[in-house]
């Protein structure tokens, strides 16, 4: 990937609450104008945190932000203009509708009234049908798309997506992704979390793991499955085993099914995976087998291993 300009900066930003507790332990962290970034961590982790520090909600105890060229301190307000974002709590203006919550997000950032953008966006999360109506009458999941939509509602450059998808259903969902990739395609820079790894090992550009206030890791996503994940290959066995015969100790195999499968676990970027060697050495050993099954590590693999591993 080449070198882009980041569109957000974060320099040794840390956050201890009033308690004591650490929540954010010196963030070094550069995202790229126009990329998918996933930020991927288990709960408490400080996912909402570092995402509401860089929009102003939170305040930092220490280190910078920029956003978009602005300090999210010395010029907040040209901070915010370029940020747009959609928390994981339900909060909409219950007794207002549609479109007026719309018109009224937009103007809160000093833009002036574009019925044309704001139709765009709602026709684009299936909303238009109901801009007449009260927030109160939707359900949970046109709530969840009126959030996206007020997001939106001024044109930020940045979007930052926390949990978008918790809680919604399957068509949201898709919708959703499909918008994501529209808006990537119009050079937004989209910040995501979300508990869904198969949504980031899908959407993502780079992968950032956050554990324990800690970045421990930020990688491009193809590059970190290469790097971090294996395949396996399962051997399934004529016979079973009792143990592994002391003529293959010395290969990386284990036994499951009880006994009648061999696992031969290989690393995915080299260029001899070592399987014709194995085969060859389990007819001396007179092991015949019936079956083979390939499988290659998954991201939601290499985030649990990552998040369990010790520090």
């Amino acid at each position: 990937m080449a070198v882009r300009e980041p569109v957000v900066s974060i320099r040794n930003v840390s956050k201890t609450y009033a308690s004591g507790f650490e929540a954010l332990k010196h963030v070094d962290l550069d995202i790229h104008r126009g990329e998918i970034f996933a930020l991927l961590g288990p709960n408490g982790a400080g996912k909402t945190t570092l995402i509401s520090i860089i929009c102003g909600i939170v305040n930092a105890s220490s280190g910078t932000v920029v956003a978009d060229g602005h300090d999210i301190v010395a010029d907040y307000r040209g901070a915010r203009s370029k940020i747009g974002l959609v928390p994981q709590e339900l909060s909409t203006d219950t007794f207002e509708t549609v479109w007026s919550t719309l018109r009224f997000s937009r103007g809160l950032f000093g833009k002036p009234p574009d019925a044309a953008h704001l139709e765009r966006v709602l026709r684009d999360l299936s909303l238009w049908d109901k801009r007449n109506d009260k927030i109160m009458t939707l359900s949970g999941g046109m709530k969840r798309r009126v959030l996206i939509a007020k997001a939106l509602a001024h044109e930020p450059q940045i979007l930052f997506l926390d949990e978008p998808t918790a809680g919604v259903d399957v068509e949201l969902r898709h919708d959703m992704w499909q918008m994501v990739r529209r808006l990537r395609e119009n050079g937004t820079t989209i910040i995501l979390t979300t508990h869904y790894i198969e949504e980031a090992e899908e959407m993502a550009d780079r992968i950032g793991v956050i554990r324990k206030g800690e970045l421990i890791l930020v990688e491009d996503k193809k590059t970190l499955m290469r790097q971090l994940g294996s395949k396996q290959l399962a051997i399934s066995l004529q016979a079973p085993l009792a143990d592994i015969p002391s003529g293959l100790a010395d290969l990386p195999l284990t036994l499951s099914e009880g006994g009648h499968s061999l696992v031969y676990t290989f690393d995915t970027q080299s260029e001899d995976t070592g399987i014709a060697p194995l085969l060859r050495r389990l007819h001396e050993q007179g092991i015949d087998f019936k079956d083979l099954h390939s499988s290659e590590s998954s991201l939601e693999d290499i985030f649990v291993s990552l998040v369990r591993a010790p520090a």
